[in-house]
C-alpha cells in the first residue's frame, strides 16, 4: 500500500492507494460512487490485468478516506486524479499511463483529461452517462473535448445510458472512441439469471481492456 498527496482547494490530503505488476502499462484504476479501492469487482478487475502483463494503481478518492459514502466535491476528484497521474509518472517516467474507472470514477477521469491531465488511454467500466431514468440531465459536454482514445465498455441492459440511441449520439461526437457491449450486462456488468461473483465479474473484463485498442 502507498499514500498520494492530493492538494485540494480545501486543504492537502492523502489517500490511500495499492501497486501491483510490473508490465509496461499502467492501469490506474478508480472506484465507483458508493465503493471504494478494495471492492472485489476491483481488485478481481485488477488481479487479472496483473496476470496479462499490466501494472495497476488502484486508489480511494478522498471521501472514501473520510469514511464518507457519497461523492464530495467534483473539483476533489479531478484534484485526486491529477494527484495519481503526478504519482505515475514520477514512479514510471517511461510507461503508458491509462486511466480507468469504474462508472462515477471513470467519469472523473474524463473530466480531469478535459481540463488538462495527461494520460495515454481514457477507459470506462460502466460510464454514467446520466442518472437512471434522467436521460434529460447527460453528463457529456466535455467529452468531445478529449482527444486521447478513448474505450467505452457498457453492458446493454445498464439504466444509465437509456436510451441506447442518446448514447450512441454522445459518443458519435467523441474524437476517438471505441464502444465494446457486454450482452445483457446491467450498470455493474450482472447478467439478468447468471450469478456471478463480483470479483469474477471484474476479471472478465480485463482481456476486453487489454486488446481495447488494438
Amino acid at each position: 500500500m502507498a499514500d498520494i498527496r492530493v492538494v485540494l482547494p480545501t486543504g492537502e490530503t492523502v489517500v490511500s492507494a495499492d501497486w501491483a505488476g510490473d508490465g509496461d502499462t499502467v492501469v490506474a484504476i478508480a472506484h465507483g460512487a458508493g465503493t471504494g479501492k478494495d471492492h472485489p469487482f476491483l481488485t478481481g478487475f485488477a488481479d487479472a490485468l496483473n496476470d496479462l502483463g499490466f501494472t495497476t494503481l488502484r486508489f480511494n478518492f478522498p471521501y472514501v478516506e473520510q469514511g464518507r459514502r457519497m461523492p464530495g466535491p467534483a473539483a476533489h476528484a479531478i484534484a485526486t486524479w491529477d494527484a495519481v497521474a503526478a504519482a505515475v509518472r514520477e514512479q514510471r517516467p517511461d510507461a503508458e499511463l491509462w486511466a480507468t474507472g469504474k462508472s462515477y470514477g471513470g467519469r472523473m477521469a474524463s473530466m480531469a483529461v478535459a481540463q488538462g491531465m495527461a494520460v495515454d488511454r481514457l477507459v470506462y467500466l460502466g460510464y454514467p452517462l446520466h442518472a437512471p431514468g434522467k436521460p434529460e440531465k447527460p453528463r457529456a459536454e466535455h467529452l468531445p473535448a478529449i482527444s486521447v482514445p478513448q474505450l467505452f465498455v457498457e453492458g446493454t441492459n445498464d439504466p444509465f445510458i437509456q436510451p441506447r440511441t442518446q448514447f450512441d449520439e454522445v459518443v458519435a461526437t467523441c474524437q476517438d472512441a471505441r464502444v465494446v457491449w457486454i450482452d445483457g450486462g446491467g450498470h455493474t456488468f450482472e447478467v439478468k439469471g447468471r450469478k456471478r461473483p463480483a470479483e469474477e465479474i471484474g476479471a472478465s473484463l480485463a482481456p476486453i481492456v487489454a486488446d481495447g485498442f488494438r
